[in-house]
């Protein structure tokens, strides 16, 4: 966890249910509040002047949803949608910032948190505007596994439909089986079951 749960409930902390493809947030909403994930999965997204879905992260257990809009006077650029039943705390903004304040290693966990993750979104904007759809399939699974504690190989399960792979890299789905298959037989990715381990 980003942040102890009970720090959290100590500063009007919450805790709300979500179904699958419930929205936590909408895009041009004024962020209010801390949002951490307790359990489940959340997709940050938007549409393309195409209409095309277009997913910007993929967050889990433990990850804060877009915390760093609480330090700055912007709206959310993109939504927040549950993928699967999730259970949220949620933290008025006031509370939450007083909450910094008052307790100096969770300011410094949060700040650490944010700046990984930026550092992270840097090299996946590299990768995303390579041509090469095999540098773009790389770099989004190293971005995802970036933030998964075991570093050993085929150790992490990508939690990626295909058309979520599609979305994050802009790469057809042909294209995007194909590389995967490709990866496969260099021993980059191992496929079990129609699933992708990296």
């Amino acid at each position: 966890m980003l942040i102890d749960l009970d720090l959290l409930r100590a500063h009007g902390g919450t805790i709300h249910t979500y179904d699958s493809h419930d929205y936590i947030f909408q895009i041009e909403e004024t962020p209010r509040c801390y949002y951490q994930i307790v359990s489940g999965d959340v997709k940050l997204n938007y549409t393309n002047e195409d209409g095309k879905e277009l997913i910007q992260s993929l967050l889990t257990k433990g990850e804060s949803v877009c915390e760093l809009l609480l330090f700055v006077d912007h709206k959310y650029p993109v939504n927040a949608v549950t993928m699967s039943d999730c259970t949220i705390m949620k933290v008025p903004k006031v509370e939450f910032l007083h909450m910094l304040d008052e307790h100096p290693r969770a300011a410094i966990d949060v700040r650490t948190y944010i700046s990984k993750t930026l550092y992270q979104k840097f090299i996946m904007m590299q990768n995303i505007a390579s041509t090469s759809a095999e540098e773009r399939i790389k770099g989004t699974l190293k971005y995802f596994k970036s933030f998964f504690p075991d570093k050993t190989p085929f150790s992490y399960e990508v939690k990626l439909t295909r058309q979520q792979f599609v979305s994050i890299t802009g790469l057809r789905t042909e294209t995007v089986i194909r590389t995967l298959k490709k990866l496969e037989k260099e021993g980059f990715v191992k496929i079990e079951d129609r699933k992708v381990y990296f």
